[in-house]
C-alpha cells in the first residue's frame, strides 16, 4: 500500500511529499476533480457523503514513516490531496497520523477547509510545520453553493489567524479561482497573518476570468502589500518578464 509518496505534475506544486489517508470527502466541493479519478471507483455522491480512513493505511504509513527516519530521511507530508485532514466526519484518526509523523521525525502540512475543526490539533504543530486553507471567497453564500460540507470562509480565515498567532507558519492556497474580485479581496483580508500565498486558476469548470488581468492585479497586490507569494506554473505565463516569483517552498 502506498502512503508517503512523491507527487507529480501539479501536485507537486504543493510538497515534495504526501499522503492521502482517507477515502471520499464531505467537503461537497463543486469544482473539486477526484470523483473524476477512475481509480477511486467512487461516485461523487458517494465522495461527498463521507471520509473513510483506507483499511490498514495507519499501520503501513507508520512502517513508511519510521522507515525513513531510520534511512536517515526528515521530511515535511503534505496531507492531502484526495481528501481533507479535516473533513467533516470522524477525524479521530487525523491526530494519530499527525503523531506518527512527528514521533518519526517528520513534519507536516496540512491544507485544509475545515477551519475550526484544526483547533483540537494545535498542540501537535511546531515552527517545522505549516497550517493552510484554500480560500475562494469571503462571501458565506458563495462558500456554501460551491463547498456545501467545508468550513465557512470567516471561521477559516479566523483559524488561521490562531495559528499564526501561536506561532505556527501559515498560508493559504487561492485556487481553485471563483471569481478575481474575491480572491483580490481574500488577500486584502489575510495578509497581515498569512505568511505566504500559493496562487493558481480554476482548471476544471469554466469561469469568465482574464487571467492575463488577473495576474496583473496580483503582481501589483503583491508587491504593493510586500507579501510572499508563489504564482503556480498555470498563472507564470503572465506575469512579466524576469519577475522574482517566489520559491516553490514556503518557508
Amino acid at each position: 500500500m502506498q502512503t508517503i509518496y512523491n507527487p507529480k505534475g501539479q501536485a507537486g506544486e504543493f510538497g515534495e511529499w504526501a499522503a492521502n489517508p482517507y477515502k471520499g470527502c464531505g467537503n461537497a466541493c463543486a469544482y473539486c476533480y477526484v470523483p473524476n479519478i477512475r481509480f477511486l471507483k467512487m461516485s461523487r455522491t458517494q465522495f461527498d457523503d463521507g471520509a473513510i480512513l483506507k483499511e490498514g493505511w495507519i499501520d503501513a504509513f507508520r512502517k513508511k514513516a519510521f522507515a525513513m527516519q531510520r534511512a536517515g530521511q526528515s521530511v515535511n507530508i503534505f496531507f492531502t490531496f484526495m481528501s481533507d485532514m479535516y473533513h467533516p466526519f470522524d477525524t479521530t484518526p487525523t491526530r494519530e497520523i499527525l503523531r506518527i509523523t512527528k514521533e518519526a521525525g517528520h513534519s507536516f502540512t496540512i491544507l485544509t477547509k475545515g477551519g475550526s475543526r484544526a483547533l483540537r490539533d494545535i498542540d501537535l504543530y511546531t515552527k517545522r510545520d505549516h497550517y493552510a486553507a484554500t480560500l475562494t471567497s469571503l462571501d458565506a453564500a458563495v462558500s456554501k453553493k460551491w463547498e456545501r460540507g467545508a468550513a465557512l470562509p470567516m471561521d477559516r480565515i479566523e483559524t488561521l489567524e490562531k495559528f499564526h498567532n501561536a506561532g505556527i507558519f501559515t498560508w493559504a492556497s487561492l485556487e481553485p479561482v471563483l471569481n478575481a474580485d474575491s480572491s483580490i479581496a481574500v488577500i486584502e483580508r489575510t495578509h497581515e497573518f498569512v505568511d505566504f500565498y500559493k496562487l493558481g486558476r480554476m482548471n476544471y469548470v469554466d469561469v469568465k476570468v482574464n487571467w492575463e488581468e488577473y495576474t496583473a492585479r496580483l503582481v501589483e497586490l503583491v508587491d504593493r502589500l510586500k507579501i510572499k507569494a508563489y504564482f503556480k506554473k498555470d498563472l507564470q505565463p503572465y506575469l512579466p518578464d524576469g519577475y522574482p516569483n517566489a520559491p516553490l517552498r514556503p518557508s
